[in-house]
């Protein structure tokens, strides 16, 4: 038992470790970042308020018969609300001393006397408190998990009009009493629905595992439960691409943790070197790192020095001599990325293979160099896609056979540092012109960017633009409503059968 028990301690570090998978892309949302979304959430809350459905009221007081019919919400002011922060994974929304304005159809009956008419109706101190839970579902989306709210009125009041409206002003206490039961019963099934479903559909947006091209995808799932401070809210993604031809592949991250210290912005999103090399990965397993020139493809002015450095061996090798020249460059092990605060670069090894192609004979080898060059990278972010620049720096060739080739090769070295950023860089930046879209739901944009390199992970500070309303894009994706879309209050069975009015 005691050696089981320091096995376990031993071990404990790397459990805790394992469980712990670092994010290859964070995002931070911060206390502004939430002022935006209280500001066009309000507009939603409201027009989910003005459109909920009251049950009709109906019942005796004595001789007195009530049905009250077609509650229509006319008016809504929100005075004050707020949004905030509750660690650990809670969004507070509560709004204080709000007015509801009702109209609805009335009949009534005392004694002998009948009377059928409209009634305005207020409800004043109006305060709702709601606690929404986030947490990460099964396909690894943020999602509202759970809903608690309380809703209360302070006073209600109600104007009668009509022949008989002074008999009845006070009797009125009964319907008062009944409304504002109603009206503070349904508010809470009415946001429970707007979270749970409307606000969900609106989570389901935002790109878990999609193909940014026809070669490689990224997978964005959630690696834990939303992480929510006072001031923040953290969500830790696993930014992962993969190749289309081996989408099962799990690639291990060893990189660098990003850590988000700034807040001044709305937003912040880091990426980490296992971002970067993730898809670099990807596209070496797709077998897209790699290009071949031949004849005519093959600069004129490059063939003329790689006739003139290879002359000998093309001279013996007559009559090919004015065979076409081939050049084959291979990426030869996935690229690796380095950020540093001073700027992130690309290491890429390759080699070129340059043959000549006598017709209907097989190619002919002149030689096989081995190549190293380092990019610079330039990383940016453009309404809510990310995307990479990149340009040749160093670039040096080398003899796989000896080093009296290598130095034979030197006078090469400038041509065909010229050919890959004449011909090869243009077709790498061209796949990396359109970029792949940050984890945000649809009608989300970023404005403002700022580009901060750290070690080993970079960070793009940011502020929010909706260029679609929460409406908007609700509206979209609403689903299809069932039978009961949502919980409703039901009134208390009825002394009275309606249809006796």
């Amino acid at each position: 038992m005691a050696a089981g028990s320091c096995l376990l301690l031993l071990l404990l570090p790397w459990l805790v470790t394992a469980s712990h998978s670092p994010p290859g892309c964070k995002i931070r949302i911060t206390s502004k970042g939430l002022d935006l979304v209280k500001q066009e959430g309000l507009r939603f809350v409201e027009q989910e308020l003005q459109n909920m459905t009251i049950s009709d009221l109906h019942g005796k007081e004595g001789q007195f018969h009530y049905n009250i019919s077609q509650v229509k919400v006319t008016d809504l002011q929100l005075a004050s609300s707020d949004l905030n922060f509750q660690p650990q994974q809670h969004l507070v929304f509560n709004i204080d001393n709000a007015s509801i304005s009702l109209r609805f159809r009335r009949q009534l009956l005392y004694w002998f006397f009948y009377d059928i008419g409209s009634i305005n109706a207020s409800a004043e101190g109006v305060h709702i408190h709601t606690v929404l839970r986030l947490a990460k579902d099964e396909a690894g989306r943020p999602k509202i998990s759970n809903i608690t709210c309380n809703a209360s009125i302070a006073r209600m009041h109600a104007g009668f009009s009509g022949t008989l409206r002074k008999v009845y002003e006070f009797l009125s206490t009964f319907i008062v009493t009944g409304m504002r039961y109603l009206l503070s019963q349904q508010i809470c099934p009415s946001l429970e629905h707007a979270s749970l479903v409307l606000l969900n559909s609106l989570l389901d947006t935002v790109p878990v595992r999609n193909y940014v091209d026809e070669h490689i995808g990224i997978d964005y799932s959630l690696l834990r439960d939303p992480s929510i401070s006072t001031d923040t809210l953290d969500l830790d993604f696993k930014g992962m691409f993969f190749s289309r031809v081996r989408e099962d592949q799990e690639l291990e991250n060893h990189a660098v943790e990003p850590v988000i210290k700034e807040t001044e912005r709305m937003v912040y999103v880091a990426f980490s070197e296992y971002f970067f090399d993730s898809a670099m990965l990807a596209y070496f397993q797709a077998g897209v790192l790699n290009i071949e020139l031949e004849g005519e493809k093959v600069p004129k002015d490059l063939e003329v020095l790689l006739r003139a450095t290879f002359f000998g061996t093309i001279f013996m090798l007559s009559p090919s001599v004015d065979a076409p020249l081939r050049l084959v460059l291979q990426v030869s092990a996935p690229p690796r990325c380095t950020i540093k605060p001073s700027g992130t670069s690309v290491s890429v090894s390759a080699f070129l293979n340059i043959s000549l192609v006598p017709p209907d004979r097989l190619p002919v080898q002149l030689s096989s160099m081995a190549m190293e060059t380092k990019l610079s990278a330039k990383v940016f972010l453009q309404g809510k896609a990310l995307r990479v620049q990149l340009d040749l720096r160093r670039f040096r060739i080398y003899s796989k056979q000896s080093a009296l080739e290598s130095l034979a090769l030197f006078s090469l070295q400038a041509p065909l540092k010229t050919l890959l950023q004449l011909t090869i860089m243009p077709i790498i930046n061209e796949r990396t012109k359109k970029g792949v879209q940050i984890p945000l739901p649809e009608g989300m944009d970023f404005t403002r960017e700022v580009v901060t390199n750290h070690a080993g992970f970079l960070t793009v500070g940011a502020d929010l633009h909706f260029s679609k309303g929460l409406r908007e894009v609700i509206e979209k994706y609403r689903p299809v409503p069932t039978a009961a879309a949502y919980p409703s209050s039901q009134p208390a069975e009825p002394s009275l059968d309606p249809g006796a009015l």
